[in-house]
């Protein structure tokens, strides 16, 4: 097992059993506790064997959505911008309720994140302690 798969599954191992797959567990509650790179990681482990399946472009987003913010952490707005982007585009391809996530919510969120990012002409990054996204599952 590598060190990545080994973090992994300890980051998944308390949403096993549950009635969604525990990869997309971990990965809302490593996103909502601002671990994006973990959050990536996480779905990685989940959309990579099911790519090409009906669920791939859903996976994909997310996990780009994601990296948008370790761009913002990182304070590389551009790039952060660009991937809110593919994001978008990969999400709108699914109904507005998909997998228990609300996606005219998250594409909300991503649309206000892109439009701060360019109104301030990539020059402000508008992540901070006291604007911290957040993502909710409903059953």
């Amino acid at each position: 097992m590598s060190h990545k798969s080994a973090r992994i599954v300890a980051m998944i191992e308390s949403f096993r059993g549950q009635e969604l797959d525990a990869h997309y567990l971990g990965y809302f509650d490593c996103f909502n506790r601002q671990l994006f790179f973990e959050a990536h990681e996480v779905l990685e482990d989940l959309w990579l064997p099911g790519r090409h399946g009906p669920n791939g472009d859903f996976y994909k987003g997310l996990i780009q959505l994601a990296g948008a913010f370790v761009h913002l952490q990182k304070n590389r707005l551009r790039p952060a911008a660009a991937l809110f982007k593919l994001a978008q585009a990969n999400l709108e391809k699914y109904p507005a309720r998909h997998e228990q996530l609300e996606l005219q919510r998250v594409q909300n969120l991503m649309a206000d994140w892109r439009r701060q990012l360019e109104q301030a002409d990539f020059k402000i990054n508008p992540l901070s302690a006291t604007n911290l996204p957040q993502l909710a599952l409903e059953k």
